[in-house]
Order: C-alpha cells, then sequence, then structure tokens
C-alpha cells in the first residue's frame, strides 16, 4: 500500500443513509485527495465539491449491428450469446441493446460477416477541482440499463502511486454496480442507520464486502441516545465501528444547504479528520496483516 495511494470505497445498503457525506467529508477532511462519485445513476458529490475548471468526456460502449441482407441464418449468434441479448425473429436476429454487455463475441463468431460494432454513448465523466481535491463524476444516460462501463471509466482515473487518498461513493445496495465499484478498494466503509431497517440494510454490504474479502469498518450515521440496532449489529459480528457521527441540526443545516461540514465547522473537520485517521490505523493493520499470512 505504500507504493500506490490508500483507496476507501464507502458503501450503504440504500440511499439516504449517509454515504456521500460520510465520501465528501472524508475527502475535504484530506484536502490533498481523489473523489470519485460511482453513483452513477443520481450522483451528488459534486453539488457539495462544486469543482472548477470541470471537463467532460463522453464514454460509451460497442453495440453490434446486424446486416439482414448477409445474414444465413445459421443461428450462432444467438446461441453464443449468454446474456439473451439476442433473439432469432423473421429469420434474422433482433438485439436487445439494453441486456448488450458489448462483449463482441456475436461480431467475432459471425462466419458471414453480417454482424459488426458501433460505438453507443451511454454515460459521461466529468473532473474538477475544489481545494485539493480533484472530483470525478460519472452519469449515466437516462434510459440506460447498466452503469458498469461509466464506473470503469471513473475507476481509471485512480492515481498508480503517490500518497494522495482515493474515496469511492459507491451507489447504494450490493448489485453489480457495487460490485465493481469496490474491486479496486483497499478498505471499505460500511454506513449505518440507527434503527432495524438500518441493521438490515447494513447486513447486505457486510454479507458483499465478505464475500469479496475486504477490510472493513462501520460508520454509524444519525447516533442519538438509546437503542441502534446497527450498534448492536456490529458487536454481533464483531465489525470495528470506526466513528460514530450524530443525528445533529448543524449537520443537517449544513448538508441540506450544500456545504462540506469538514470546511465549515471545526468540530466536524476534527470528527472527519479522525475517523479517517482511524480508517488509516485499520487499514494499515489488515495490510500488515496480509503480508504475514
Amino acid at each position: 500500500m505504500a507504493d500506490k495511494p490508500l483507496t476507501v470505497a464507502v458503501l450503504s445498503g440504500k440511499g439516504g443513509t449517509g454515504k456521500t457525506l460520510v465520501s465528501v467529508n472524508l475527502a475535504a477532511a484530506a484536502g490533498d485527495a481523489v473523489y470519485l462519485d460511482c453513483d452513477v445513476e443520481e450522483p451528488n458529490g459534486h453539488l457539495f465539491f462544486k469543482p472548477e475548471a470541470a471537463e467532460e468526456e463522453t464514454v460509451a460502449v460497442k453495440i453490434p449491428q446486424i446486416d439482414a441482407a448477409l445474414c444465413t441464418a445459421c443461428r450462432k449468434c444467438v446461441e453464443f450469446c449468454a446474456f439473451h441479448a439476442l433473439a432469432f425473429t423473421g429469420n434474422h436476429p433482433m438485439l436487445f441493446d439494453e441486456v448488450c454487455h458489448s462483449c463482441g463475441g456475436c461480431a467475432l463468431l459471425c462466419p458471414a460477416k453480417a454482424i459488426w460494432e458501433t460505438d453507443k454513448d451511454v454515460g459521461t465523466v466529468s473532473s474538477g477541482v475544489s481545494g485539493g481535491v480533484n472530483v470525478f463524476t460519472g452519469k449515466l444516460n437516462i434510459g440506460e440499463a447498466s452503469g458498469i462501463a461509466v464506473i470503469k471509466r471513473l475507476l481509471s482515473k485512480i492515481p498508480k502511486s503517490g500518497n494522495r487518498p482515493v474515496f469511492i461513493d459507491c451507489p447504494p445496495g450490493s448489485a453489480c454496480a457495487v460490485m465493481e465499484s469496490i474491486q479496486d478498494a483497499d478498505f471499505c466503509v460500511l454506513v449505518a442507520e440507527p434503527t432495524i431497517f438500518g441493521a438490515h440494510n447494513l447486513a447486505m454490504v457486510y454479507e458483499l464486502v465478505s464475500l469479496f474479502h475486504k477490510p472493513f469498518g462501520a460508520v454509524l450515521n444519525k447516533c442519538q441516545t438509546g437503542e441502534n440496532p446497527s450498534e448492536a449489529f456490529c458487536a454481533e459480528h464483531r465489525i470495528p465501528i470506526l466513528g460514530r457521527i450524530p443525528f445533529d441540526a448543524e449537520l443537517g443545516a449544513l448538508n441540506s444547504d450544500g456545504r462540506i461540514a469538514a470546511r465549515e465547522s471545526e468540530r466536524y473537520h476534527a470528527l472527519f479528520g479522525s475517523l479517517l485517521e482511524q480508517i488509516g490505523k485499520e487499514a494499515r493493520h489488515e495490510a500488515a496483516s496480509n503480508s504475514q499470512r
């Protein structure tokens, strides 16, 4: 980990739990950092950072095109496609591009050369700077079924060397887009709410990071006095609690105004700075443990 930047993925079992709050403020507390918004269906980190000198690039995927006049109806492409993106109808294949995974196999396999590929725009990646933070935002085009291509382009922005920490704001839940987002992460932060439903959602991402053998810890958000089912879940499963964020009027006001608490409040700069330090300790401990195995 000394040869490359620490990459931290921030997850939650559903939207609104606070993963953007945590990832944005961690990046701001770090001061010199990289922030990737991989929640490409509804990115909102840029609303807080308001990056300057923003640039935008298009993300495209390869989609098959079929020449019915050349097709010999051999059906090899339909039989090959594991994703059922091709069906045989009207004496030639028909493409369902919303489930196509752009593998290119059908074009390679077609003996009549009746299939070729063209680019289809599926989203954008924008980049800019806010303070010392490089902000990268992925946005999926409306109507597209999968944001994987946009997330892959975002992850390609992670520096290969240096000591600037990288914070990945993951999509909510535990589906394919989240799996893609955490694959290069050195450490995962699981954000949870203090309710029974919050504990259920925490269990979803806990199972995911355990399956991927990622080191992780939990951040308990919206904490109040009294029972906290998410904290009980952490105790039961021996999940290290990295920090607690209070259910607080000041934080709520800053967040609703699109302001970054770690930059606006000394109190929250200290809180997220302490959380960042704890994440670093846990990540170094896990790296040391793995090197000894």
